[in-house]
């Protein structure tokens, strides 16, 4: 299960569309990066000449799969980054290889989002000086957990920041900051990879918000939806599970059936439900979505996928 995380007050901000509020989170970034201790890069070259292995110059190595794909975003043009968990393991659980510590302390920075979400991170992140993780700085729109009826759990988040639409453009513009200083001779691409991103992901958002006009209610196997339901005008009534290995409770079926808000519901799961779970919730549609988005190679598109599928269950008859 996702771990809890406390919060204080000060992580909920104001909207971060205000000129002082990314400039104050910037230099925080920038203050981090100054601390970091770089990677000796002209010893790397060395060392990986004798090795006959390849090193790039300046490596930036990013958490998870959603993480990659808005550095992806940010690098179009230039190298990519390392991505350190594979796609479909966004840190909830496992541990990692050899390989992948040794990716970290080779790189000149590591970005990931924090011990909250990438738990199999945390022993070689928490503490690493070229470690940055977003969710140590006050930005960005933050929910708490919510109990399985909806109901948000004080002290806690909901560490899924990236599938809101405006999250995920600050992440690219602090990823920009990153590599810009890993690598500066690429400054100026990736400030415009950053601008490109943000009418992307504005364009598809209004694109999706074309579609309907309210809030329309649906269910999740597990609540890992919180974060885009305000760009795709949906509503969570009610989760099966708090966590989508853990089967759901008879009690929570009950529950399900008493507070139906609509005749045919939409059930929105990371993995294909039981057949014999579905019956007990007829009529439902289902619609399988991964929240890493592991089956995308460009984060605009699967999440515009990701809306406009949700939206088809929700609104099939």
């Amino acid at each position: 299960m996702i771990a809890h995380r406390t919060l204080n007050k000060s992580a909920h901000q104001q909207p971060y569309t205000q000129k002082s509020f990314y400039l104050s989170f910037f230099d925080n970034v920038l203050i981090r990066l100054k601390r970091s201790r770089y990677v000796m890069v002209g010893m790397l070259m060395m060392l990986g000449s004798f090795a006959s292995l390849p090193v790039q110059a300046a490596t930036v190595s990013v958490s998870n799969h959603p993480m990659f794909l808005l550095s992806e975003a940010v690098t179009d043009g230039t190298p990519s980054a390392n991505q350190i968990l594979q796609a479909g393991d966004v840190g909830h659980h496992g541990s990692i290889s050899p390989n992948d510590m040794k990716t970290i302390k080779d790189s000149k920075f590591v970005v990931w989002f924090g011990d909250s979400l990438e738990n199999s991170l945390t022993g070689s992140l928490k503490t690493a000086p070229n470690a940055i993780a977003l969710f140590d700085f006050k930005a960005f729109n933050r929910y708490p957990l919510r109990d399985v009826k909806g109901i948000p759990i004080a002290g806690t988040l909901d560490p899924h920041i990236w599938l809101d639409p405006e999250n995920a453009k600050a992440i690219t513009r602090a990823l920009a900051v990153i590599h810009s200083h890993a690598n500066p001779e690429y400054k100026e691409t990736y400030q415009a990879n950053a601008q490109k991103f943000a009418q992307r992901m504005d364009q598809a958002v209004a694109q999706i918000q074309q579609a309907s006009q309210k809030n329309r209610p649906y269910w999740a196997y597990h609540d890992a939806y919180q974060y885009i339901e305000s760009a795709a005008k949906i509503q969570l009534a009610g989760s099966l599970s708090p966590d989508h290995h853990i089967s759901p409770k008879a009690s929570q079926l009950r529950w399900f059936t008493d507070n139906r808000p609509a005749k045919q519901m939409c059930l929105v799961s990371s993995s294909q439900p039981a057949k014999g779970l579905l019956a007990k919730l007829q009529p439902v549609r289902t619609t399988v979505k991964v929240e890493d988005m592991s089956d995308s190679q460009d984060f605009v598109e699967g999440w515009t996928r990701m809306a406009q599928q949700i939206n088809n269950c929700i609104d099939s008859k």
